[in-house]
């Protein structure tokens, strides 16, 4: 009998798989990308790549976790016919990966997270329109308050994982993921409403057809279906490790996608309306988040209400991913180290922290160390986020089209005797991995 936790519902399993998708990145990148790289045009090319990419990446990490019942690494195990192969490996890059993206995203968490407490106790608007980029500068190159933000943000993720997969990750994404969805909607209702917004709107949407000729758009499209979705990261594997055998595989996977990608575009509408609106130059990253827009909230009327609820989405988004990305580690100790759950999300969360030291402080203490030009977090999101995850994806890609049996893969992602098992396979086989290789050398050629 196997006693392991499992999701209470698919719908609790699907809110907590999109929460994990859904973050800071999909919040300030995905719009503008879309807008630089042809408008309109750009998200046909990108929601070809997610159907061609994500989603047959989406299925197969998803079907080595439920088929796992175990860590990302037994993910590689179970299913391999000669276990003994360095396959495993795979699944231990994946979890470290994983863990060292988690330590620097903390950080910029715990940004959002004082934003959105200086939006509700008002100090964030005291600050003069002209001053948010010097706000900012101070903010990051302090000793005490980034530190301080990044382990609020952890003790927050390490409190709901250490309640469980159902008391803690599921029953928080059941309520959390809902309300975000309303916020980002009203919030993106009042942008759109706004007078000069349709610049916003033309910006993301309007159609460059030149486009389609560009290979640099289809370079853009390739790598933002792959890194909004987060494949590769062992986190599918994880969360599809609690799935029961009732819950079909490729219509909660087209969910999950499909949840995301809304998100997505209706973030967008929340912010570049608004930004073009008030005649301000769209910048994706941190510097639209924490400088361009509260110069915006403070002069838009009701500006401060609309800002609360921006920063507030930004911290819980953050935190909803934050959750699945401890939860990869907290499983491998859990399953490796015999350690209680309580035990491993504490130590998870303490390692976490310390990795993430260097980062929070990297912009002031730090700010003299440098790594091939960069900054420590920009230089640690590099190697993780550029590098390991799409090496985690090759990896899925590999092992489950090539590596083990196609009956065995096909009956596990509930696609057994279907010709979209035969697709899905293919695209895994050949596409998908050409596609990986083309975000590696873009990568790595900078």
């Amino acid at each position: 009998m196997n006693d392991r936790e499992q999701w209470r519902s698919r719908t609790g399993f699907i809110l907590a798989t999109i929460g994990s998708a859904v973050g800071i990145g999909n919040i300030w990148r995905f719009s503008y990308v879309a807008g630089e790289n042809g408008g309109g045009a750009f998200l046909l090319i990108y929601l070809a790549f997610v159907v061609l990419i994500g989603l047959p990446l989406v299925i197969g990490e998803l079907s080595l976790g439920r088929r796992a019942q175990g860590d990302a690494i037994a993910a590689f195990t179970v299913a391999d016919p000669e276990p003994r192969h360095a396959w495993p490996l795979a699944g231990w890059m994946a979890v470290v990966g994983c863990t060292v993206i988690l330590s620097y995203y903390a950080v910029i968490a715990g940004w959002a997270l004082d934003y959105a407490v200086g939006a509700v106790t008002g100090t964030l608007w005291t600050v003069a329109a002209a001053g948010y980029g010097g706000y900012f500068q101070q903010f990051v190159a302090g000793t005490v308050e980034p530190v301080v933000w990044q382990a609020t943000m952890l003790a927050a993720t390490v409190a709901v994982v250490a309640s469980g997969v159902q008391g803690g990750i599921e029953r928080l994404n059941r309520w959390l993921m809902p309300t975000l969805a309303v916020i980002v909607t009203g919030l993106a209702i009042h942008a759109v409403s706004l007078p000069g917004a349709g610049a916003g709107l033309r910006f993301l949407f309007a159609p460059d057809w030149s486009a389609f000729a560009d290979p640099a758009v289809y370079a853009a499209a390739l790598g933002q279906a792959f890194f909004s979705l987060g494949v590769g990261a062992a986190v599918f594997a994880t969360y599809g490790s609690y799935l029961p055998r009732t819950v079909g595989l490729p219509a909660s996977a087209i969910a999950i996608v499909v949840g995301d990608t809304l998100f997505a575009l209706v973030a967008g509408l929340a912010i570049f309306p608004a930004v073009f609106a008030f005649g301000v130059d769209p910048k994706a990253g941190p510097e639209l988040a924490f400088i361009t827009l509260p110069q915006i909230f403070l002069a838009m009327p009701g500006g401060r209400i609309v800002g609360t609820l921006f920063f507030f989405l930004l911290a819980a988004a953050a935190l909803t991913s934050m959750l699945s990305m401890l939860e990869v580690p907290v499983a491998v100790a859990m399953r490796r180290l015999r350690l209680r759950r309580r035990t491993a999300a504490l130590a998870a969360g303490a390692l976490v922290f310390l990795l993430g030291l260097p980062s929070a402080l990297g912009f002031g203490l730090l700010s003299g160390i440098r790594i091939a030009g960069r900054g420590i977090l920009d230089a640690i999101d590099a190697v993780a986020a550029d590098m390991v995850l799409p090496l985690g994806g090759l990896a899925i890609a590999l092992f489950v089209g090539w590596r083990i049996e196609q009956g065995l893969a096909r009956r596990e992602a509930d696609l057994y005797g279907t010709w979209a098992g035969t697709v899905w396979l293919w695209l895994l086989r050949i596409p998908v991995p050409l596609a990986i290789g083309l975000i590696l050398v873009r990568a790595a050629t900078g």
